[in-house]
């Protein structure tokens, strides 16, 4: 189905929660690591789409504080995946004009990692492109914390503390909040995920597994999206 986009109606700012690589590898009979590995291709895609739509950010939740859980032999294929993603990427994003940012505790990955991810953010910082945002060792609660902290650091009074400045020291500071918030593999809910940020964001489920995931779910995420009456609590 093809799905007829407002161009003057597109969301400034998706945010994905990608899920479902354990359980798409599960029906294939195959080790949940090839489902991570099959995931890769759908995060390209849908990094072209966002650009070609002219979609402002993108921010994807690749690996939560709670991932961690996973058996290390998981969340170190998922570690090795990233840094292969990573150098496989930094042409494309170079190429489309894309800013790269890793937004999480990112101080606490392995020093490789760190080393990469800073190495592609500075590379195209001063693209003028899409923000993409990499949502790594992130927490939406953790989020709000360390905001807290730094703008208490900074020596802003709590009297004066309030939702606008507040923001200016979000991992997401200086971006629009989502307006579209996408989980794939039919769970529903947020799973600490941008919770300051997503107070008005619409939100879409789809069945589809993250690995399978392609512009034409996207499509139909922004077409429903366009559908909808956003009222920010007014009538």
């Amino acid at each position: 189905m093809n799905f007829a986009l407002d161009p003057h109606k597109m969301p400034r700012h998706i945010a994905i929660i990608m899920d479902g690589n354990g359980r798409w590898a599960q029906q294939r009979q195959l080790s949940r690591i090839k489902g991570h590995k099959a995931a890769i291709p759908a995060v390209q895609e849908t990094v072209q789409a966002c650009v070609d739509l002219k979609v402002s950010c993108l921010t994807l939740y690749a690996f939560s504080t709670e991932n961690w859980k996973r058996p290390p032999a998981e969340t170190g294929t998922l570690m090795a995946l990233l840094r292969q993603f990573l150098r496989m990427e930094m042409k494309t994003v170079t190429d489309y004009g894309v800013r790269f940012k890793p937004i999480g505790d990112i101080h606490e990955l392995d020093a490789g990692i760190q080393k990469d991810l800073r190495a592609v953010e500075a590379a195209t910082q001063k693209q003028t492109g899409m923000t993409f945002n990499l949502a790594l060792n992130y927490s939406g609660r953790g989020d709000i914390i360390n905001a807290f902290k730094a703008a208490v650091n900074a020596g802003l009074p709590l009297d004066s503390l309030n939702e606008n400045n507040l923001s200016d020291y979000m991992s997401t500071a200086g971006q629009p909040d989502p307006d579209l918030v996408i989980r794939t593999s039919g769970e529903m809910r947020i799973s600490n995920f941008l919770l300051w940020q997503i107070a008005y964001s619409e939100i879409w489920v789809t069945d589809t597994f993250w690995p399978d995931f392609r512009r034409k779910h996207l499509e139909e995420a922004i077409w429903n999206y366009q559908q909808r009456n956003r009222r920010f609590g007014g009538i």
